[in-house]
């Protein structure tokens, strides 16, 4: 129940904090997006360190100002999430294998442990591909790719 009396800050350590409108204070609250990839202005919740909802926004817009610039750089923090725009290199066709890309961060190359570490998500055109690190690589629409990128992908899918 999103209510514009509510407070969000952050303290020195970097910690944020809620504050209802009773006066109540929650240290350590953590902003989760209920649909990272699909819907990402859609559903801000605010959770508590031991996972329990304190707020929800059904629109990030929902927020108030300036709680929801705090929301906005926590949650830019924590979704480290590169986009891949062009596949440069494979070192092979079996895994693992390293791929050098090209993202919306500059060029990088990672280690790909196995074809069930690309995830199709949403539409058939998104993917998801986790690396030996687990960080994730998003591309929004694998036809928008270069036709040497597509054929890349089209020998791991």
């Amino acid at each position: 129940m999103p209510q514009a009396d509510c407070q969000l800050e952050r303290t020195a350590f970097g910690e944020l904090v809620w504050t209802s409108p009773q006066g109540q204070r929650v240290p350590g609250v953590v902003p989760v997006r209920a649909f990272p990839i699909q819907a990402p202005q859609e559903g801000i919740s605010l959770v508590d360190p031991e996972g329990h909802e304190v707020v929800w926004y059904a629109h990030i817009d929902a927020i108030p100002e300036p709680a929801r610039t705090l929301v906005e750089e926590e949650l830019a923090r924590r979704e480290f999430m590169p986009v891949i725009q062009r596949i440069a290199a494979v070192s092979g066709f079996s895994t693992p294998c390293t791929w050098t890309v090209d993202t919306d961060r500059g060029r990088t190359e990672f280690v790909l442990r196995g074809d069930e570490d690309i995830r199709r998500i949403g539409s058939a055109q998104a993917l998801l591909i986790a690396d030996a690190h687990g960080i994730h690589y998003l591309v929004p629409d694998q036809l928008a790719l270069d036709a040497q990128s597509k054929r890349v992908l089209d020998r791991f899918l």
